[in-house]
């Protein structure tokens, strides 16, 4: 048979598939747009900006709606009260974790302009250096700064188009050239380099002193040695290690530099946290996380960061661990749920004037702090980021302790600063911009 009409017959059954699925695959799942055969409804979803798309989508179906991803449905979860009433008061069944294609591919000068972005990313790396490897890298080590760069282009890469279709097709991964082949050897670079950090400690690995999280997890897999079912194999070491690279070092760090470009355009706001800084720690001693309670204003500043920079609007995807039975739709055990955060953060009703960068949102009228429930920058429930606190930590010694020795100054004029995102899919990167440290 002629090869041309064997390639038409099988798009044709692969035609016919797709309709058959998507038309019986919905069920009782939320309402959505009718999706196309096989690209589903990603014509209709702007990538460059996935939370408007789901925002005007949810003007139409309402706050719990469906849409296709390629052939795979997705619920979507849009305001407040969905997204508590899923990840938290149905944690459980809402608790699942959405396999990545591309990652489960993987798997197998002073006071002149700088660019903050490596000193930023270094600190935050170094943290978690010394919970993995019990040790810190100096900040012109080679290896460091190769690790940063791997983290730093991957969190980029996580939003390009590529990744994001190989996510939804999974087929095509290992014939899209590009961002998901990037992404994918630079995952397994670190995972490598872990690798090494794994035989070192095995080497000099005393069961009776861990040292670290490797030795932790070293001395677990031979309490577990003879259990076929452990889940405590190097394989896992190594993702996990990975895991904890990659949700620790880059998110910091990108909030750390988004959060220095909102002051500089914000300098009135940066002058009121140097205020509070002089008042309640002054000059001789750095900051500890007991002053953050004396600090309303500087804690709002540093909350409202978090608010206005929407860091991951989505979340990272969820999947109902059963069939669940929710506000009348009966959703499958597997599908992929998106809990828009973006629709939380960015709730009127919550916070006047979303779009604007306002400390005021996080202070009631006596000027204390002002807790708010969707405050979830750290996604909720049984899924939250696991690396909240030491998150939550970091931000706020660092930045104090950046305000209490430097004014910033901005490279050009504040008019000319542009705080929308770079980069905004999966997750939302500032601009590239210079500033100068000016010692105070």
């Amino acid at each position: 048979m002629d090869l041309t009409v064997v390639l038409v017959l099988c798009l044709s059954l692969l035609l016919l598939f797709s309709l058959w699925k998507q038309s019986h695959g919905r069920g009782n799942l939320p309402p959505g747009p009718t999706p196309l055969p096989i690209l589903g409804n990603i014509l209709q979803i702007d990538f460059k900006n996935i939370n408007k798309s789901l925002t005007e989508l949810s003007k139409i179906y309402g706050p719990v709606f469906t849409v296709y991803l390629g052939m795979k449905p997705t619920v979507v979860l849009h305001g407040y009260e969905a997204v508590k009433e899923t990840l938290i008061d149905l944690g459980e069944e809402f608790s699942g974790r959405r396999r990545m294609p591309v990652n489960v591919k993987a798997n197998k000068g002073l006071a002149s302009p700088c660019d903050p972005t490596f000193i930023l990313g270094a600190a935050p790396c170094n943290v978690i250096c010394s919970v993995i490897f019990q040790n810190r890298f100096e900040y012109r080590d080679a290896d460091f700064l190769i690790l940063m760069e791997k983290f730093n282009e991957n969190f980029k890469l996580a939003s390009s188009l590529g990744v994001q279709i190989c996510n939804m097709f999974p087929i095509l991964t290992d014939f899209m050239p590009g961002s998901p082949n990037k992404a994918i050897k630079n995952i397994i670079y670190i995972k490598n380099y872990i690798l090494e950090k794994v035989k070192e400690h095995q080497e000099s690995l005393d069961i009776n002193n861990p040292r670290d999280f490797i030795d932790c997890f070293l001395i677990k897999m031979e309490q577990e040695k003879n259990n076929s079912q452990s889940e405590f194999i190097i394989d896992n070491l190594l993702a996990t290690a990975t895991d904890l690279f990659a949700a620790g070092t880059e998110t910091t760090s990108t909030t750390l530099r988004y959060g220095l470009l909102l002051l500089l355009k914000h300098p009135e706001v940066a002058a009121k946290v140097q205020e509070e800084i002089e008042s309640v720690i002054g000059r001789h001693r750095s900051p500890c996380m007991q002053d953050r309670s004396r600090m309303p204003y500087t804690d709002a500043v540093v909350h409202e960061i978090q608010r206005y920079i929407d860091l991951v609007p989505a979340s990272l995807p969820h999947a109902v661990t059963c069939d669940v039975k929710f506000r009348n739709y009966l959703i499958p055990k597997g599908t992929p749920i998106l809990p828009s955060l973006s629709s939380v953060l960015h709730d009127k009703k919550e916070f006047p004037n979303p779009e604007e960068f306002d400390p005021g949102h996080f202070l009631d009228k006596s000027g204390n702090f002002k807790r708010s429930d969707y405050f979830m920058p750290f996604s909720t429930g049984k899924r939250a980021c696991v690396g909240e606190g030491l998150a939550r930590m970091e931000l706020f010694l660092f930045l104090t302790s950046i305000l209490q020795n430097f004014t910033l100054k901005p490279h050009v004029d504040v008019k000319e600063i542009d705080t929308s995102p770079l980069v905004s899919g999966i997750g939302r990167v500032p601009r590239f911009y210079k500033l100068s440290f000016i010692p105070v």
